[in-house]
């Protein structure tokens, strides 16, 4: 997996340091699984929390996470897929909020329809929150 990281720093331009490796690691390993900062530091362990919230940024500006807006209180974090760069994000995509568990997913197979805008409208950024039971909450 530490090849798998390092590929990935070197795509978004980012040095591969011990914390950005470890960090890169919590996310892949969560899958489309949004990470709160609780999350990231119960995985992390000791660490310093400036580096941490320092290292989120430039991941976040180098197009290799996301913000998933998700309807709830807590600032969630998600891998990006393999398109997002440092000039452009494509996570047009729900962010599902389990009610049961309170897990966050990237539902990035469906995607957020384009939308009209009236005359003199901008864009700049959409975010879709879903939430119910998720399919591992729903089989219990």
């Amino acid at each position: 997996m530490l090849h798998k990281v390092d590929d990935i720093l070197s795509k978004h331009a980012l040095r591969r340091t011990a914390f950005r490796q470890e960090l890169l690691k919590i996310f892949i390993e969560s899958g489309s699984r949004a990470l709160s900062h609780t999350d990231i530091e119960e995985a992390l362990g000791d660490h310093d929390r400036i580096t941490l919230y320092r290292t989120l940024k430039s991941f976040q500006d180098k197009g290799l996470i996301h913000e998933a807006v998700d309807g709830g209180k807590d600032t969630k974090y998600a891998l990006c897929q393999n398109q997002c760069d440092v000039h452009h994000h494509i996570d047009h995509h729900p962010h599902f909020l389990c009610e049961s568990c309170g897990v966050t997913y990237c539902m990035d197979e469906i995607k957020i329809p384009d939308f009209d805008l009236p005359r003199n409208y901008t864009l700049k950024g959409m975010h879709l929150a879903l939430s119910g039971t998720c399919a591992s909450c729903s089989k219990v």
